[in-house]
């Protein structure tokens, strides 16, 4: 059997860019070498686009952008091409799909899943709609919300409204309490997020999340365990066994996810067997409510009540070393390069529907 091409997407024009980087170093360590011809394309911060042919070891590193590695390219939108261009000549590296291993803005918000829509190269992952609301916090609430799907109570704040801080500070104090989470709208992995435990931390919070976003989200504060869940399929998606994370931060934090070993993961996590189900039926019913396809993380609270609290979605959620979509994935019996192949095989029957 003739192996598959599948491009491999690495970095973007994102805060999470470093983040892209280490997942992507691992997914490519991990696909097995007698299944797939990998074509390793690389994107700057700055958004050029590059086939890259050096060691996985250098987009670990960071230091990949060489030129004795490197060629300009691109996927262009014409159908007709079906790969991957070098630009300058008319070398086209031919693509049976596309494993975009991008977080953040440009990779896992719809835009990178409109141009593979437009040329017609099957790809890993949710869709075009499904991956623009679950990357903007604000739409997630609305969709969970309206189908019944408990998330924590919030409110939108936009930058211009900062004129008026101290009228927005009242109504969120009113309606949300100290202390209040703050998130950019339109980023992960714990980018510019904040806790704000009075007004001018809240100031604060809101002036470092707007760095990344003209539209944040804050949330009240849910006191309870948190847990994740990893969910895995096409029509008929299953969901993983559910882990527990326990931050030694103040709340899983950015340097708590990738720069540190100082959170506690509990797998499965320490809830009882019940507990566990409903977790499940949630995130298999946030990711059919949000049209998911492929693969997602769903993130939630578990409150000493008793109530399941949707956090938030992510659709191309960390595929580094330590990462729990993985892991989770594995205490459910499939290894990473299992995983892989999984992901890939999904993506090929959603194109041939």
């Amino acid at each position: 059997m003739s192996k598959l091409s599948v491009g491999v997407i690495f970095g973007g024009a994102s805060s999470e860019y470093e983040i892209s980087l280490r997942s992507a170093a691992s997914v490519i360590g991990q696909m097995k070498e007698e299944l797939y011809d990998k074509v390793l394309i690389g994107i700057t911060k700055d958004g050029r686009w590059f086939h890259y042919t050096g060691p996985v070891e250098a987009i670990l590193e960071n230091r990949w952008e060489q030129p004795q590695w490197t060629r300009s390219a691109a996927i262009l939108p014409d159908s007709s091409i079906g790969g991957l261009a070098i630009i300058g000549t008319s070398e086209v590296i031919p693509l049976d799909a596309v494993f975009p291993v991008l977080h953040g803005q440009n990779g896992e918000d719809g835009t990178i899943q409109g141009l593979l829509e437009m040329a017609r190269i099957p790809y890993v992952g949710c869709g075009v709609l499904s991956s623009a609301a679950c990357m903007d916090k604000a739409v997630t609430h609305t969709l969970l919300d309206a189908a019944g799907i408990a998330t924590a109570p919030w409110r939108t704040v936009l930058h211009r409204q900062m004129t008026s801080f101290g009228r927005v500070e009242e109504a969120l104090a009113a309606r949300l309490g100290y202390p209040m989470f703050v998130k950019p709208a339109n980023a992960g992995s714990s980018v510019g997020v904040g806790k704000a435990k009075g007004k001018e931390s809240l100031r604060a919070c809101l002036e470092e999340a707007f760095r990344y976003d003209e539209k944040v989200i804050v949330e009240a504060a849910i006191s309870g365990q948190e847990i994740e869940c990893a969910v895995l399929g096409g029509q008929e998606p299953t969901a993983g066994i559910p882990a527990e994370i326990c931050p030694a931060h103040e709340f899983y934090d950015y340097a708590g996810k990738y720069e540190d070993d100082s959170t506690t993961i509990h797998l499965p996590a320490r809830v009882s067997e019940e507990n566990l189900q409903r977790i499940r039926d949630t995130a298999v019913r946030a990711f059919q409510v949000m049209g998911c396809q492929g693969l997602a993380r769903v993130d939630f609270f578990l409150t000493g009540e008793g109530q399941v609290v949707v956090n938030e979605i992510n659709t191309l959620p960390g595929f580094t070393s330590i990462s729990m979509y993985p892991k989770m994935m594995a205490a459910c019996g499939i290894p990473y390069s299992g995983l892989i192949d999984r992901l890939i095989g999904l993506a090929l029957e959603r194109a041939a529907r």
